[in-house]
């Protein structure tokens, strides 16, 4: 979601062991790990994705534990989730299953027009709530 990470950046709660979901380009890693996080798994089926998180964080000076999503072990402090609406359906209970309780998920690459079904998604595992809106993405959370 564009401006998703400065939008959470004016208050982020304390992040602790973060797990970045299809990390991408290891954007919400970095993020993660320059807001003090104290350690980061960043997970992609996409081996470019994962070559382009290694270079990221080399390039941003952070340590990331890059990989496939089987290296996933929960619990985490934050997970979160920059990816389309349906795999974010589909990931639902995995997702919240990786949520330390107390923790936060975090999902953002949702259309505003997408959030009553995330939220519908996820109503078995969480109570996922839109956070913030902006140029017609959401952002949503929920804390366990």
């Amino acid at each position: 979601m564009a401006g998703g990470l400065p939008g959470q950046a004016q208050n982020p709660p304390p992040l602790g062991r973060v797990i970045d979901y299809g990390c991408g380009s290891g954007i919400l890693a970095i993020g993660a790990a320059l807001f003090g996080a104290k350690s980061i798994d960043a997970v992609d089926i996409d081996a470019a994705a994962l070559q382009a998180t290694e270079a990221n964080a080399q390039a941003n000076g952070v340590v990331l534990r890059v990989g496939e999503p089987a290296m996933a072990c929960g619990p985490y402090d934050t997970v979160v989730a920059n990816i389309l609406a349906t795999p974010l359906k589909l990931l639902a209970p995995l997702l919240c299953s990786l949520v330390a309780p107390g923790g936060h998920l975090v999902l953002a690459g949702i259309l505003e027009r997408q959030a009553d079904e995330l939220k519908a998604a996820y109503a078995a595992h969480c109570d996922l709530q839109v956070a913030q809106t902006r140029e017609g993405w959401a952002l949503m959370t929920a804390r366990f």
